[in-house]
Formats: structure tokens, sequence, C-alpha cells
């Protein structure tokens, strides 16, 4: 789960971690009485939205007198952003954080990761802050430096004092990365995170660091040990669809395509999708109902699918395992009929009781094929949606 940068910084004032005073705000009427608030002479408007490339998109603008605050407020609240990574529709603002500016001499990166291979966390650290990281990885890959820590002995003074001179920090700033570093670890622990992602982690000029802006993902897993995380979930930034099935324990995911798929496990969901592209057609989304799928997960997985307009077709591909094909098939059928399903359906029964289950959605009087296996299937859907298979 992602949260947004004002969110993030609340947690990063609770861990220890210097942030630029600021507030944030869902209307322009007490822009004045912020920046009043803040002080200063000078303050930055950020759009408040989960995705990264934010101000060349227009999404973070400086302001040099109240005016402007309020002026900038207006003109983002209720606008669309579109970066790089967000879809052609771009995401709604419907918050911003107005921020003191501060004398900013550098700009590093810091962020803390599990590294899965090594089933550690770990620091990457780089002088060229405030840039697409994977650019600087790809262009420039010895200006990133990694490190582990060990989950025993923890994070330790030795290895913050690597990164300082990597980071080319001297006299007191070895400390404050130091406390920086631990309350990032910290935090990331308490609080189950898998990313906390510093960018630009900024060196003022009077010597002080802060974080200028914040990142923190979270393991979806834990979430219910942490309800006061759950709480800063933003629906209005995420799928539509994918809220929904996040509901009834499916995993979706929309793509762009006019296939829906209706599979159960993630690894025969890849499958499939791939065979489906191999056969000349496109998949709209991935859908996993699970291993002991049911009516109603089958039900709100056809809503989901058909609630996307592009989908021409749908392929359902299930393996009777722990749930048998003939319940598989009683529960499809179920489904197109409460649903009411009028395009076509593609269905691949594999597992215990298949042939039951195959005889079950023969002769139905349904808009309903019955595939004998998977790269038929395949092909079926591919040429009912109209495709090249």
């Amino acid at each position: 789960m992602n949260i947004h940068e004002y969110q993030a910084k609340q947690l990063f004032l609770e861990y220890g971690i210097p942030v630029p005073a600021g507030k944030p705000t869902v209307t322009p009427l007490n822009a004045t009485e912020i920046t009043e608030s803040l002080g200063g002479e000078s303050w930055v408007v950020k759009a408040q939205v989960h995705a990264g490339g934010r101000g060349k998109a227009g999404g973070v603008k400086v302001a040099s007198n109240k005016t402007e605050v309020a002026d900038l407020c207006k003109t983002m609240l209720g606008s669309q952003i579109i970066t790089h990574q967000t879809d052609a529709a771009g995401l709604p603002v419907n918050q911003v954080l107005i921020e003191k500016t501060y004398p900013i001499e550098r700009e590093l990166y810091l962020s803390l990761l599990i590294d899965r291979g090594t089933e550690r966390m770990i620091f990457i650290a780089s002088a060229a802050g405030g840039m697409d990281i994977e650019a600087v990885a790809h262009e420039t890959p010895e200006k990133i430096l990694s490190l582990k820590i060990n989950p025993i002995a923890g994070l330790q003074s030795y290895q913050c004092r690597l990164v300082a001179y990597a980071l080319g920090l001297t006299g007191k700033q070895h400390k404050s990365l130091e406390r920086i570093m631990r309350g990032m670890v910290d935090l990331f622990v308490a609080k189950d995170a898998s990313q906390i992602e510093i960018n630009p982690l900024i060196v003022t000029n009077t010597g002080e660091l802060m974080a200028l802006d914040a990142k923190i993902n979270f393991d979806d897993n834990a979430l219910d040990l942490h309800p006061d995380i759950k709480a800063f979930k933003d629906p209005e930034q995420e799928d539509k669809r994918e809220n929904i099935a996040q509901q009834f324990g499916l995993n979706y995911i929309t793509l762009d395509g006019d296939i829906g798929c209706m599979v159960n496990g993630a690894g025969l969901a890849m499958a499939t999708m791939d065979l489906v592209k191999l056969k000349g057609g496109k998949p709209a989304n991935f859908l996993d109902v699970g291993g002991g799928t049911n009516v109603e997960k089958v039900c709100e997985a056809f809503k989901l699918i058909l609630s996307d307009s592009h989908v021409k077709a749908v392929l359902v591909n299930i393996f009777g395992g722990i749930v048998k094909c003939d319940v598989i098939a009683e529960g499809i059928l179920a489904a197109i009929k409460e649903v009411h399903v009028t395009i076509p359906v593609v269905v691949r029964l594999e597992g215990t009781n298949v042939e039951q289950g195959r005889a079950l959605l023969s002769n139905t009087g349904l808009n309903l094929y019955a595939a004998v296996d998977l790269a038929h299937a395949a092909e079926q859907v591919v040429a009912l949606a109209g495709g090249a298979a």
C-alpha cells in the first residue's frame, strides 16, 4: 500500500527524521493561514498523488507570496496529474501540501528496502539525489552504494559512516545521517514497510540534513496489524476495480487489452495471459480468484471483468484441486446467469471431476464454449474477440 507524502512525513517526524515545516490542505481557503503559520519568505505547493514525476507534470510549484500560494492551490486541487507512472487519465489531486522552502546546497538519495535474494534490509544511497534513481543506476552505477543490514546485529555505526563518506558528508552531518538511517530502520520494522525512500535528502546551506520528499510503501499482508497505517489508504488514488477485488479476496490488476481472464492461481494466470498474447490476443486484466473459489467469488469476478467496456470475450481457466471441477462449473453457470453475461465465455477446466464439469458446461444455450486444453481455449477466445488466432 502506498501513502501520500504528507502522511509519510508525519511518520518521519515520529521516528526522528527531519522534514520541512508544512501542512496539507483540501481547500485553498486556508492557504494564507497555513503560510502565515509556517513563516518564511517563499513556499512550495505539492500535489498529493501516488505517483512520481509530479514536478515535471506541474504538480510541484514554488510561490514567492501568499497570493501565489492560494492561486496554486486553486489550480491544483480538483485537477488530474498525469506522469510517466500514471495511465492516460492521470490521478486526482484532492489534497496539496504547503511547505516552507529552505536554501539547498546539495541533493542526495537514500532509501531502505528488502533485498529478497539475501533476505536482508538494504540501504541504497547516492550523491546524485533529486534524479530518477533508475537512470542513475543505469548510466552511472558507480554513483550507487548498497549496504545490507544483518537482522541479528542490526544497523551499525560504522555502516552509517560508510554511507556518510560515500555521500561526501562531514563533521556533525555524520551523526545526523546516522539518526536518519536508524529512524528509517525503526520505522521500517515497526510498521512492516516494504520501501522507504527519501529523494532528495537535502543538505541545507547551514549544513542540516532534511527529507525534502518522502515515499513509503507497506506490506499489504501486514496491514491488519497496523490500523493506523491502514487508515492512510486513499482509494481514489487506486484503480476502482482493484479496490473492489480486494474486498472479495480477489487479486485483480487492470490491463489495456480486450480479453478478460479469470484464473485460479497467480502462476497459472501469468501462463494464461502469456498464451493469449502468443495467440495474437491482448489480456484486459490479471485476475486470480484463488484456490478455494466459490459462486460468490466467481460472480464478483465476472462483474469486475464486465465493468471494463473494452472486454469483448472472457477466458476462464480453472484447475480443480481444492474445489472439484463440477462444483466450479456449477458456480460459473450460476454466475453467468446472475450477472447476465452476453459476451462469449470460453472455459477450460482441468483436474478432479473434469469430465463432469465439462458435461455441465455443454449444451447450456448460453454464449459459452468448453475448451479441451489451454492452447485451444486461447485460440478460441482470441478468435471470438476478433483477434488474430
